[in-house]
């Protein structure tokens, strides 16, 4: 803008000098000279001023309009830190009942989803032949009785011997012992349930061979159930037994909090975990193996410096977050490089900043240091 304005001037000089020199004729050569000095030196004058007048304006500041931020001020409040993994609901007594003897099963009484208690006969294992046994035992039973009773009448009445008398009672007894014994075989040919709960699961039919440890039908207990995640080996010094935790389950809808009530000692050398374990509250909605997130909460800090975590830029490569300080009487905008120690929630817990620094909150998108 100087070099035009200059330019202009200096034209306007030549000119004067021309038209001076064309009317050379009819003036007196030195007067003309010190006419156009006289001309140069004023337009000297006012170049110098209008210089001036442009470099001050080049140097004066811009005026901006302000920008309209919303600030809070820091204060210590309580923190907490936390881990998240999947899990899933375990039934403490989820039960695989099998067979305590091989047989044909003859007769099943329950269906999925029966609820039943404890002792009830799922199955019928076939007990024809003990119970034609029983039958025999029975009488001889009877019989063995009816001669016992005879010999002790008359060994009170001191008549026989001692050795008649000893042998119907040994008789006896020992048909009364496989008495017991057969009817605790045709218990074993019985399929009960060793807990109160609901048939989760049938694995036999009539007409089928039933054996020892053979799984035939699993029951399963909503009355206790348990909450199991594996966390990373990384927190094996962090993660205590009562430690906070809350659970989300999005197919319900629905978070519940708890405590960590087991810890497991071994890392699985694949995955490089160890099991935790939570105690449920009975609810008709838990189901075993359903899933959720556990957020497990390791540390809690009563004093920390935290910003809500929305507002922490990430600006080349740079974790950031804007002050508001006051310079000549005026709010200016500050950026703050901080490292993020953890988040919860909307949440976040950084350093560098300290209390009573006024944190931007709102219309910290695209300011600048200094703005």
């Amino acid at each position: 803008m100087k070099s035009k304005l200059y330019t202009k001037l200096l034209a306007l000089l030549v000119i004067a000098i021309v038209v001076g020199a064309c009317n050379g004729s009819s003036k007196d050569k030195e007067t003309q000279l010190a006419d156009l000095k006289a001309q140069q030196a004023a337009l000297a004058a006012q170049i110098s001023e209008l210089e001036k007048v442009v470099a001050t304006k080049e140097q004066a500041p811009s005026t901006k309009r302000a920008k309209e931020v919303g600030i809070i001020e820091l204060a210590p409040r309580p923190f907490d830190h936390y881990i998240t993994t999947q899990g899933a609901i375990e039934a403490v007594d989820n039960i695989l009942v099998s067979a305590k003897t091989m047989g044909i099963i003859t007769q099943v009484f329950v269906r999925e989803g029966d609820v039943v208690y404890k002792g009830q006969t799922l199955a019928q294992i076939d007990n024809s032949l003990t119970l034609r046994g029983m039958e025999e035992v029975k009488s001889g039973l009877d019989l063995a009785t009816t001669i016992y009773n005879r010999q002790k009448n008359l060994w009170d009445q001191k008549i026989g011997t001692e050795v008649q008398y000893l042998q119907a009672k040994n008789n006896k007894e020992s048909l009364e012992r496989r008495l017991a014994t057969i009817k605790e075989q045709l218990d074993m040919a019985l399929i009960k349930s060793p807990i109160s709960g609901s048939v989760d699961a049938v694995d036999v039919k009539i007409g089928q061979n039933a054996a020892p440890g053979a799984p035939a039908f699993r029951v399963v207990s909503s009355d206790r159930l348990k909450f199991i995640a594996n966390v990373s080996e990384a927190y094996v010094t962090d993660i205590k037994k009562g430690n906070k935790v809350q659970i989300a389950f999005s197919d319900l809808n629905k978070s519940v909090g708890g405590q960590v009530t087991f810890v497991g000692k071994a890392i699985n050398q694949l995955s490089r975990t160890f099991p935790v374990e939570i105690a449920l509250a009975s609810n008709n909605d838990f189901r075993p193996n359903m899933s959720g997130e556990l957020k497990l909460i390791f540390h809690s800090e009563a004093a920390a410096i935290v910003v809500p975590v929305n507002v922490v830029q990430d600006i080349n490569g740079q974790k950031v977050v804007y002050t508001a300080e006051t310079v000549d009487g005026k709010l200016v905008a500050k950026r703050n490089i901080v490292t993020v120690i953890g988040v919860y929630g909307n949440l976040a817990q950084v350093n560098t900043l300290k209390t009573g620094d006024k944190i931007i909150t709102v219309g910290y998108q695209g300011l600048n240091d200094g703005e």
